[in-house]
């Protein structure tokens, strides 16, 4: 069986045609399979359109979370949910296309334990959100090794893989990084981003940046070296500034320097504040796993997910 698990947050006016559209094309697979909506703490009514499609059709699934826990909560809590040999991860609102859904099965079935899905455009977008967008994957690809400015959170995964990142105990999870980090035999999927079909994109430059920093730290020890880096780069500048500086008082040239002394402190003092920035965004997600928290909190789930249930959400 197939499993195709949609994160949605206040994506009511996609649910029914998603449903429609999902259904239509496995179908012609002549797969099994279902649909598991996680409804994000919408407030629109997604959950209750979920539950309108699942007392419709009995491929539909769905649960609701008790507050907004985010996209990669939401994934997992999927993937938890999900009973397929093979689990699907796509949005909601059909930007990722259904019409490559077909070819992901085929390649699962030729071997393949990953399929991700690789844009080979991102649609038509805003000046601003597309440079905001290529400096995120540009930041990323940078700080996590992996070339991350067309891959997205569109992907195929067999249970072994699945069943690999359920068994990752931290809280703070990177969905498409992952997918990497834990190997496995993967593949590779090209498509075009679709035009959503209702409403509009939930992400924001801000939201964006959160999640650049937030994906950056739990995945990456980086920003952490680069504290070291650049106090070796201030030792070195200091041995040169002090080589300059004793050079001129004997040879009778040095000037009173107040200016400078200032820059240098307001400089330096800079760069002690942002690196103890750094150093307390780690400690925080340090903080932030020692009290092991779950990943998320279930309010409801429709009644053909019950049996799922296992009472362990993280």
């Amino acid at each position: 069986m197939v499993s195709v698990v949609l994160p949605a947050y206040n994506e009511a006016d996609n649910i029914e045609l998603a449903v429609s559209e999902i259904s239509k094309t496995l179908s012609g697979t002549g797969e099994e399979y279902e649909l598991v909506f996680i409804s994000d703490g919408s407030s629109d009514g997604t959950y209750e359109k979920i539950q309108a499609a699942s007392a419709a059709d009995p491929h539909v699934k769905g649960a609701e979370f008790s507050r907004n826990f985010g996209k990669e909560a939401a994934i997992f809590a999927g993937l938890s949910l999900a009973s397929g040999d093979a689990v699907i991860v796509m949005d909601c609102d059909l930007q990722h296309p259904v019409s490559v859904l077909p070819e992901m099965i085929e390649k699962w079935k030729a071997g393949a334990e990953v399929v991700e899905g690789i844009k080979n455009s991102r649609g038509r977008e805003g000046i601003f959100h597309k440079l905001s967008a290529g400096l995120f994957y540009g930041i990323m690809s940078r700080l996590i090794k992996i070339d991350m400015s067309s891959s997205s959170d569109f992907k195929l995964l067999d249970r072994k893989a699945v069943d690999a990142l359920l068994e990752l105990p931290e809280s703070n999870t990177f969905f498409r990084a992952l997918t990497f980090w834990i190997g496995f035999r993967s593949e590779k999927v090209f498509y075009d981003v679709e035009e959503r079909r209702n409403g509009s994109s939930k992400w924001t430059t801000k939201g964006l940046i959160k999640y650049a920093i937030s994906n950056a730290t739990s995945f990456s020890t980086l920003p952490l070296k680069l504290i070291t880096t650049m106090g070796w780069i201030f030792i070195i500048f200091a041995v040169v500034l002090g080589i300059q500086t004793l050079f001129r008082y004997f040879g009778g040239t040095s000037a009173d320097g107040f200016t400078t002394v200032i820059l240098l402190l307001l400089i330096i003092g800079g760069f002690m504040m942002l690196s103890l920035g750094i150093a307390g965004h780690y400690i925080a997600r340090i903080y932030e796993e020692v009290k092991g928290r779950p990943r998320f909190i279930i309010r409801d789930t429709t009644e053909s997910l019950t049996g799922n249930l296992k009472g362990q959400w993280k």
